[in-house]
C-alpha cells in the first residue's frame, strides 16, 4: 500500500473549525482589500486631472510641428487645456482636496451609524449590499471621462455617495474575524490579516496607474467591478460567527435513536408556550431544565415555570460603548494617526510627481512602498504587542520615532530616487503600525472588554467609533494638505509631525497606567471567552 502524501496529511491534521477559520481569514481580507482598492485610484488619477501645462504644451508644440504633413487622429477627448475641467484652474489642489473631503467627510458621519446598524441586521447581507453600491458609484466616477462630464457637483456627489455606503465594511469585517479568532496572538493574526489594507492600496495603484494616462475612466470602473464582484462572493460564502455553524449542523443532524419527541406546554402565571426535547447531547437552551426519565415517561411533578434564557444579548448603546475603559483615548489617538494615514494615501502620488517630477504611473507604482512598508509595520506592531501585553505603549513608541522621520522624508526625498525608496519604507512602518493596531487588534480587545460580561454585540459598535473617529482626522489630513500645499510641502509635513505629537499626548495615561501596572503580562496568556 502506497504512503499518503505528506500534503494530504496536513490538510486532514485540521479539523472543521480551523477550515473555517482560514476560509474567514481570507474571505474577509480579500473582501476588505477590495474595498481600499476602490478608494485608492482617486490619488493616482489626480496628477492626471491636473497636469503640468506648460510641459505638456511644449511637448505638443514639438510633436506637431515634427509631424504637421500627417493626418490627425480622432480623439474622444480634445481641446485647448492639457488639464481635465473643472480641475484645469489655478485652485486645483482645493478643488481635488475639496472631492477628498467629501469622500471622508461622509464616510466619518456614516461610520457612527453603520456600527450600529451592523449589530442589529444581518452582517452578510449589509456587507454584501455595500459592496454593490460602493462598485456602482466607483464605477459611476470612471464614466465621467466615458461621457465627458466636466460637473464638479457630480464628481462631489459621488465621492459622498461612496464614502456613505463604504462605511459598512470595516465594522462588519472586524466584527467577523474578532467573532473566530479570540485574544491569543490576537495582535500577531490581525496584524497579517490587516495587511490587506495596504495590499488593497498598492493593487488600486497598480490598476489605476496602468489606464491612468491612457483612459483614466478605467482606473475607477475596473475597482469597481471587482468590489462588485467580491460583495457577490461575500453574500455565498461569509459566515459571521461560529454558532452560526453549530446551529446548521444541529438543524441537519439525524435524531438519535434514544431522542424523545418534543415536549410542548402551556406556561403558568401566563408564560408563553414553551418546548423541550431531551436527547443525549445534554446541551440545552434553558436556564431551567427538567429532569425526566431516559424512556420519556413523563411524571406527576409540581407546576414549574420554565424561563428561557436570552437566545443572544442585546446591542450595546452609543453612549455604553464610550464608557469602556480607552475607547476615547484610543479614538482621539486614531484621530491624529489617520490624518497622517490618509494625507500619504490621497496626497502621496502628487507630492512625488512634484518633488521627484516623474510621470503619473512612475508616481503612482513608487508610492506603493509606502503601503509595503505598512504591511511590516502592522505585523511588527502586533507581535510586539502581543508579546509585551502593551498596546498604548507599543502604539506610543512608533508615533514618537514617526515624528522626526516624518521630517527626514520631506528632506530625503529631494535627493534621489534611492534614499526615497528607503524613506517610503519607514515612514510606512512607523505611520501605519499603530494605525493598523488600534483598528484591529485593539477595537478587537475593547470590543470583547470584561466590563461587558461576554456581550459580544458591542464589537461593532466600539470598532465603528474608534474608526468613526479616526475617520474625521482622515477627512481633515487631505483637506488641510489641499490648503497647506499651496503655500509649499514643508507647511504639510509640518502639520504631519504635529498630528503625530499630538496622538503620542493623547495615549500618555495609558501609558502610564501599562508601565505601572503588575498585572500586565502578554496578551497570548489570556484566553477569550467563547461568544
Amino acid at each position: 500500500m502506497a504512503t499518503v502524501p505528506p500534503g494530504i496529511r496536513l490538510l486532514v491534521s485540521f479539523d472543521r473549525d480551523q477550515w473555517y477559520r482560514a476560509l474567514t481569514f481570507i474571505l474577509t481580507f480579500l473582501l476588505y482589500t477590495s474595498f481600499h482598492l476602490s478608494r485608492k485610484p482617486i490619488s493616482i488619477v489626480k496628477s492626471e486631472l491636473h497636469k503640468n501645462c506648460s510641459s505638456v504644451n511644449e511637448l505638443a508644440t514639438m510633436a506637431s510641428s515634427s509631424s504637421s504633413q500627417q493626418p490627425s487622429l480622432p480623439s474622444l477627448h480634445t481641446g485647448t487645456d492639457c488639464s481635465w475641467k473643472p480641475f484645469d484652474k489655478r485652485n486645483y489642489k482645493q478643488l481635488l482636496g475639496a472631492m477628498d473631503y467629501s469622500f471622508l467627510c461622509a464616510y466619518a458621519v456614516g461610520m457612527y451609524l453603520s456600527g450600529i446598524i451592523g449589530e442589529r441586521v444581518p452582517i452578510r447581507l449589509y456587507l454584501t449590499v455595500g459592496m454593490l453600491t460602493s462598485g456602482l458609484f466607483t464605477c459611476l466616477f470612471g464614466l465621467g471621462y466615458v461621457y465627458n462630464i466636466h460637473n464638479l457637483g457630480f464628481y462631489i456627489f459621488v465621492q459622498v455617495a461612496n464614502g456613505l455606503v463604504q462605511t459598512t465594511g470595516w465594522p462588519s469585517v472586524v466584527t467577523c474575524i474578532g467573532n473566530w479568532f479570540g485574544k491569543g496572538r490576537r495582535g500577531l493574526i490581525m496584524g497579517l490579516w490587516n495587511s490587506h489594507t495596504s495590499v488593497g492600496n498598492i493593487l488600486g495603484s497598480l490598476i489605476a496607474g496602468y489606464w491612468v494616462s491612457s483612459n483614466w475612466g478605467l482606473s475607477f470602473i475596473v475597482p469597481g467591478l471587482i468590489i462588485a464582484v467580491m460583495g457577490i462572493v461575500c453574500f455565498f460564502f461569509l459566515i459571521e460567527h461560529p454558532n452560526d455553524l453549530k446551529s446548521m449542523y444541529a438543524h441537519n443532524s439525524s435524531p438519535s435513536k434514544n431522542q424523545v419527541p418534543t415536549r410542548s406546554w402551556n406556561g403558568v402565571n401566563g408564560q408563553t408556550e414553551v418546548y423541550l426535547q431531551y436527547k443525549d447531547n445534554k446541551t440545552q437552551s434553558y436556564d431551567t431544565e427538567l429532569l425526566l426519565p431516559r424512556d420519556g415517561v413523563c411524571v406527576p411533578m409540581q407546576p414549574v415555570v420554565v424561563v428561557k434564557r436570552e437566545l443572544e444579548p442585546s446591542a450595546i448603546s452609543f453612549m455604553g460603548a464610550l464608557r469602556i475603559p480607552g475607547v476615547i483615548e484610543f479614538s482621539l489617538c486614531l484621530l491624529f494617526a489617520k490624518l497622517v494615514s490618509y494625507t500619504f494615501l490621497f496626497w502621496l502620488p502628487l507630492y512625488i510627481t512634484k518633488a521627484a517630477h516623474l510621470d503619473a504611473k512612475k508616481a503612482g507604482d513608487l508610492s506603493t512602498l509606502f503601503d509595503v512598508g505598512g504591511i511590516v509595520g502592522g505585523i511588527l506592531a502586533g507581535v510586539i504587542s502581543d508579546k509585551l501585553g502593551k498596546r498604548a505603549t507599543t502604539c506610543a513608541v512608533m508615533l514618537l520615532l514617526a515624528a522626526p522621520t516624518l521630517y527626514g522624508f520631506s528632506m530625503i526625498s529631494e535627493l534621489g530616487l534611492g534614499p526615497t525608496v528607503g524613506m517610503l519604507l519607514v515612514c510606512g512602518c512607523l505611520v501605519n503600525g499603530p494605525y493598523s493596531l488600534i483598528t484591529t487588534a485593539v477595537s478587537a480587545d475593547l470590543g470583547t472588554h470584561k466590563s461587558l460580561k461576554g456581550n459580544a454585540r458591542a464589537l461593532s459598535t466600539v470598532t465603528a467609533i474608534i474608526d468613526g473617529t479616526g475617520s474625521v482626522g482622515a477627512a481633515l489630513g487631505p483637506l488641510l494638505a489641499g490648503l497647506l500645499s499651496a503655500g509649499g510641502w514643508d507647511r504639510v509635513f509640518y502639520m504631519l509631525m504635529t498630528a503625530d505629537f499630538l496622538a503620542l499626548l493623547i495615549l500618555l495615561r495609558l501609558v502610564a497606567k501599562e508601565l505601572t501596572s503588575t498585572k500586565s503580562r502578554p496578551i497570548s496568556t489570556v484566553e477569550l471567552k467563547e461568544h
